[in-house]
């Protein structure tokens, strides 16, 4: 007889639900861990006959099951729990999230946010999960204190976030964040650029690049709502998923969360792809953003797993809770019962996440050679008794429809326990709920002191649209336009378009720098007659930060959110409540222009009230502290092209003028 060899832990007297290709089960069945692998795995008896623990662990016929992996959280948001529910996904993202999120998300935020959610996590079976947020290093060190297993993306957007002024730092920060954490044992680092229509083809044509320099996961919010999906087919012309493939953006790896508004042959694309596809039951179903049509792409092949999203919007980090909602709302979808059975679900909380993830060769099954990320789930309650032995798939049943995740009594990452007998052992709970409250307290004053934001009540009117963006501005006094129009027939410049309209613009201030500047703009487009052919009104935002100053004496300013004005300004002006109130008109001719291979606004106004006279205004958007750089020399070069005098330039838009700012 060959010598026994020695393991480290030996589990024992269990249902091993092994998540294997061929969904193995062992009752009773036995597992050897060595280090943080492991060894064995198979019936008892078997398995006892080659292997002896230093710690053998009875493990009194409880399910030991791979660890549950959640494919796509915002874990810090833990701290915005309960923060604002039952609202329109718009009004809780843009009135609500947004907000906190710029006043309070720090390191230390992040960090205290993802130890509270890793203690939930280990309590509730959760032994991996894949993050997208801000300072996300915090995250990832969170993370590894508590001893779970991430994937940590590293969010960058079109406009500023709480850790990054302008994309390109957000990209500096990443690449850094790669570099010093790829490799190690828990911890992979990934690039997260947020959504298609909060990043441009420049953004997402860099993380791309990113991830496949350093063969990390890209993880993206795609198709979630069918708002968005309307926007970039009206923009694009083309679907969502064709529109990212047309960008290369799955040359990487990619984590797509919800893909819940695509056809069939946007599932084939992402099955083709080896794309990723997080599944947030819960999410979806609170913000009523739909159901993701898992069923087919389970029919097809697509590699789907399961999240909770963010605690903010779900509001937990209960991975039980999404199996069961994952089956259950896709029976509903269907009309059919059979449609995700148990089995299924469990495979998509496990093996199918990891799959997602592209970890499967590490995690999501319990095969000898893996990580020994694994859980013990106690199905003795009331809850879940009794229990019949006839069907194979009854483990599985009872995992999904009557097991709840306080039933998790022990859980294991990389072969170290971080739960024992429904102890966390990583992680001080008391002192992170203390902390926690801390915060809770203080976002209740801001909020409180704030009331509703001037942002929160624009988005509450319907029909705000997210437009945070710079634009780079230099206006110079004219005394004459005529010139200026000469200039723009010269064969340097090509005209796209020309419009003429009256603009008239009412400013409301706010008290407090906080809030922005509301205008409510009306337009009146004129004919080569001045006769009024059109007419339209809206609302902006304008951000109040800092301009960001440039050596050519260029503006950059900062439009927020957008939003159709269908009401009178008097509703406005009672709405709003604004401290005061600026009235503004010009007569403007607008044309769209290139440059120097550059597109540009070039605007002839004469500012009628007050009477300020005649300017000439060149403008250009940016999303890039480079490209502002770079467009306010062209901005300069064309105004002076188009007779702009360098003694004469304005370096403060129209409001600060008439404020004398």
């Amino acid at each position: 007889m060959p010598p026994m060899q020695q393991a480290d832990i030996l589990f024992t007297n269990a249902l091993v639900l092994t998540m294997d290709d061929a969904f193995r089960q062992h009752f009773p069945g036995a597992l050897a861990v060595q280090g943080d692998r492991i060894v064995a795995v198979g019936p008892e008896s078997e398995v006892r006959s080659k292997w002896q623990g230093h710690e053998t662990i009875d493990c009194q016929g409880k399910i030991l099951m791979p660890g549950l992996i959640n494919a796509h959280t915002h874990v810090p948001m833990t701290l915005m729990r309960g923060l604002a529910d039952d609202l329109r996904l718009d009004v809780w993202l843009m009135g609500y999230m947004m907000p906190v999120e710029r006043e309070f998300v720090s390191p230390e935020f992040v960090k205290l946010g993802t130890q509270l959610a890793c203690a939930e996590m280990i309590r509730g079976g959760t032994t991996c999960f894949a993050d997208m947020f801000y300072y996300e290093e915090a995250v990832a060190e969170g993370a590894a204190e508590a001893g779970l297993r991430a994937i940590c993306g590293s969010s960058v957007l079109k406009f500023p976030t709480p850790d990054a002024k302008f994309y390109e730092e957000a990209l500096a920060y990443t690449r850094a964040f790669i570099q010093k954490w790829k490799g190690h044992p828990l911890i992979t680092p990934s690039v997260a650029p947020h959504a298609p229509y909060t990043t441009t083809p420049e953004i997402l044509k860099a993380c791309m690049e990113m991830a496949v320099e350093f063969d990390v996961p890209l993880q993206i919010h795609l198709a979630e709502t069918a708002q968005e999906v309307e926007a970039v087919r009206a923009e694009t012309g083309m679907p969502v998923i064709p529109y990212m493939k047309k960008h290369h953006l799955f040359n990487a790896k990619v984590i797509a969360a919800h893909c819940v508004h695509i056809d069939e042959g946007e599932m084939r694309a992402l099955h083709n792809v080896g794309a990723g596809v997080a599944h947030n039951p819960s999410s979806n179903l609170k913000l009523a953003s739909g159901a993701a049509p898992i069923k087919r792409m389970n029919d097809l092949h697509v590699k789907v797993g399961i999240g909770t999203d963010g605690p903010a919007s779900n509001n937990d980090l209960d991975m039980f809770e999404e199996m069961r909602l994952a089956s259950f709302l896709a029976k509903l979808q269907s009309g059919d019962p059979t449609a995700v059975p148990a089995r299924t679900a469990v495979y998509m909380a496990t093996r199918g996440s990891a799959a997602a993830c592209h970890l499967e060769e590490q995690t999501g099954s319990l095969v000898v050679g893996k990580r020994a990320d694994l859980i013990l789930v106690d199905v003795s309650p009331t809850h879940n008794m009794p229990y019949f032995l006839r069907d194979k798939n009854a483990p599985y049943a009872r995992l999904v429809y009557a097991t709840k995740a306080s039933d998790v009594t022990d859980t294991m990452v990389n072969g170290k326990w971080l739960m024992r007998d429904r102890k966390v052992l990583t992680l001080d709970e008391k002192a992170l709920i203390n902390r926690a409250m801390e915060y809770a307290r203080r976002i209740d004053t801001f909020l409180t002191h704030r009331e509703k934001s001037v942002l929160s009540k624009l988005v509450a009117i319907g029909g705000a649209m997210e437009e945070e963006s710079f634009e780079i501005q230099m206006k110079v006094r004219i005394a004459d336009p005529a010139p200026v129009v000469a200039a723009l027939a010269r064969p340097e410049i090509a005209i796209e378009y020309m419009k003429h309209y009256r603009q008239f613009d009412t400013y409301f201030l706010f008290a407090g720098s906080s809030q922005g500047r509301l205008r409510y703009r009306e337009d009146e487009l004129l004919n080569d007659k001045d006769e009024i052919v059109g007419a339209r009104a809206r609302l902006t935002l304008i951000g109040q930060d800092p301009l960001y100053p440039t050596q050519e004496q260029a503006l950059l300013s900062r439009s927020r959110y957008l939003a159709p004005a269908t009401n009178s300004l008097r509703f406005y002006r009672e709405y709003f409540k604004p401290s005061s109130e600026v009235e503004i008109q010009k007569d403007r001719r607008r044309y769209l222009v290139r440059f120097r291979e550059t597109d540009f606004y070039v605007n002839i106004d004469q500012v009628t009230k007050p009477e300020l006279g005649h300017f000439l205004e060149v403008k250009s958007r940016t999303w890039s502290k480079a490209d502002a750089e770079q467009k306010s020399k062209l901005v300069y070069e064309l105004l002076k092209f188009l007779g702009g005098a360098e003694g004469d330039i304005v370096t403060k838009d129209y409001l600060e003028i008439v404020l004398g700012l």
